[in-house]
């Protein structure tokens, strides 16, 4: 599904506008009691590396992140600043680069028996990363801190980055249809 771009200032544009998505999709937000919320951030992070790739969807998630910790509030909750970073849900915000790069990684390979491998493999990531960082921040033993902030989650994010393969495909085919760089 790869996106032949025309020129830079299309492969930009894409980036950023990705990014933007991915920063609307983050302010669906349902706030837990575990401090992690039910978000649309794993579907948007899977579609930026499915669609973009391995390079530039990391890029529009890098942007994102970058947009989040000088401030701007697109971090779920509507919030900002470099402190979410550092907090229980931190390990997540880090989790979604590797998330983002496997994704596209498994949509580009060129092999489709590929994908799934690559992308369980990038949503395990972003779990064990915002497993690690929850555990240390809320001092929680790590099996206690799994059931809290990863078990309930994991079988709606398998369906986000599912649900989000088949977007981009989608997204994809009517880039291609638009003449806007489209699938390969």
């Amino acid at each position: 599904m790869k996106l032949e771009y025309k020129n830079n200032v299309q492969k930009t544009v894409l980036t950023g506008v990705m990014a933007a998505i991915l920063a609307a999709l983050s302010l669906v937000s349902i706030p837990l009691p575990s401090g992690v919320p039910v978000t649309l951030q794993t579907f948007a992070v899977a579609l930026c590396g499915f669609l973009l790739g391995p390079a530039m969807g990391t890029a529009a998630v890098a942007v994102y992140l970058i947009m989040g910790a000088v401030g701007l509030p697109v971090l779920a909750g509507m919030v900002g600043g470099l402190g979410h970073f550092l907090g229980v849900t931190g390990g997540f915000l880090w989790g979604f680069l590797p998330m983002a790069l496997l994704c596209g990684l498994g949509a580009w390979a060129g092999k489709k028996l590929l994908v799934i491998p690559l992308s369980l493999a990038g949503l395990a990531a972003c779990h064990l990363l915002g497993l690690a960082q929850f555990t240390v921040v809320a001092a929680m033993p790590v099996w206690q801190a799994f059931m809290v902030v990863s078990a309930p989650y994991l079988i709606k994010d398998v369906i986000s980055v599912i649900l989000a393969y088949f977007g981009a495909l989608a997204v994809a085919t009517a880039l291609k249809k638009a003449g806007l760089g489209g699938a390969a």
